[in-house]
């Protein structure tokens, strides 16, 4: 019986086969060629899963896919079922108001989230006496500034009614909602002397045991600190969040000391902004240079001189910088 050709066809004994190929009779034909091998796919980016709650209690939620600050809270409020705009700030692994562990620009690949909500709002009238109030001012990167710290003897921290984690929602009635921290900062120290104003301040809310600290000195040296040596997803205000090694003990030391000068000289905090000066400082020979980096970095707010010169010192020139 004669074989069927891989076409159906029965080509004759000792015939040619297709392709101008012969084959002896009862030879086995040669295999067909193998298809090229198919393009490897690119490897995929391990999926990041972080836990998170609301702080004054609820069940444990699951976020993944954020790419920056303001993603984050939108994950968060949907696994909560709320509005974003519910999100006063975050801490990492408690649910206190707790400043030493604000969520700023990083979050460890283990830390636990907690979500701090709106709670009551309040109005307190305030008479400055004083150039400074004796506020410390941060924001969350998606629309609220709030207050840090509260410096001891201070205009404010004589108002009981004014905490730390409260949210400054209107200077007599002028919305601020959507402005930046420094920008807040500005507005306070410009109001005259000797006539009083009005805050409009949102309070996180609370349970019964998450009540802290009025003040807290403006030295502390473990706030922010993320572990050295393991992966952190760094969150920007602006652009994608990116996937790198925690900071050196000598990047965490410059980005303290930045921070430090941000409160001294502006009455604000802000650890990311902190981070980017350190890198600006490193690249730029000297504190002219750094100061048109740092215009990029804010645009029209512009730091005092001296203020640049501080921080170019205490970045390049560490020693000196603390003198």
């Amino acid at each position: 019986m004669q074989r069927v050709g891989r076409h159906g066809r029965q080509p004759p004994e000792g015939g040619p086969l297709e392709n101008g190929v012969g084959q002896e009779p009862g030879t086995p034909e040669p295999p067909p060629a193998e298809a090229p091998a198919a393009p490897r796919a690119p490897r995929a980016r391990p999926r990041l899963v972080f836990h998170t709650q609301l702080a004054h209690g609820s069940p444990t939620g699951r976020i993944e896919g954020f790419t920056n600050v303001k993603e984050l809270y939108a994950k968060i409020a949907e696994v909560f079922d709320i509005s974003p705009t519910e999100i006063l700030f975050c801490t990492l692994n408690t649910h206190k108001v707790d400043m030493q562990k604000l969520l700023g620009g990083q979050i460890g690949l283990e830390d636990f989230i907690f979500a701090h909500v709106r709670g009551e709002t309040k109005e307190v009238e305030v008479t400055k006496t004083e150039d400074a109030l004796g506020l410390t001012i941060t924001d969350n990167g998606a629309g609220y500034a709030f207050i840090k710290r509260i410096k001891e003897g201070s205009i404010i921290n004589r108002l009981q009614t004014v905490c730390v984690g409260d949210s400054i929602e209107a200077i007599n009635d002028h919305t601020i909602v959507g402005c930046r921290h420094y920008e807040v900062a500005r507005m306070l120290r410009e109001l005259p002397r000797a006539q009083p104003f009005t805050l409009r301040l949102v309070q996180p809310k609370k349970a019964f045991d998450m009540i802290g600290q009025r003040t807290r000195s403006s030295k502390s040296p473990g706030e922010g600190r993320v572990a050295t040596g393991k992966e952190t997803l760094r969150l920007r205000t602006q652009g994608p969040a990116v996937l790198e090694e925690g900071p050196s003990p000598s990047e965490e030391e410059a980005a303290r000391r930045v921070d430090d000068l941000l409160e001294s000289y502006m009455g604000i905090r802000d650890s990311e902004l902190a981070s980017t000066m350190v890198e600006a400082a490193k690249g730029s020979p000297g504190a002219a240079q750094l100061a048109r980096g740092l215009d990029s970095v804010l645009g029209e707010f512009a730091f005092p001189p001296e203020f640049v010169a501080e921080v170019w010192a205490a970045v390049c020139h560490p020693k000196g910088g603390q003198e």
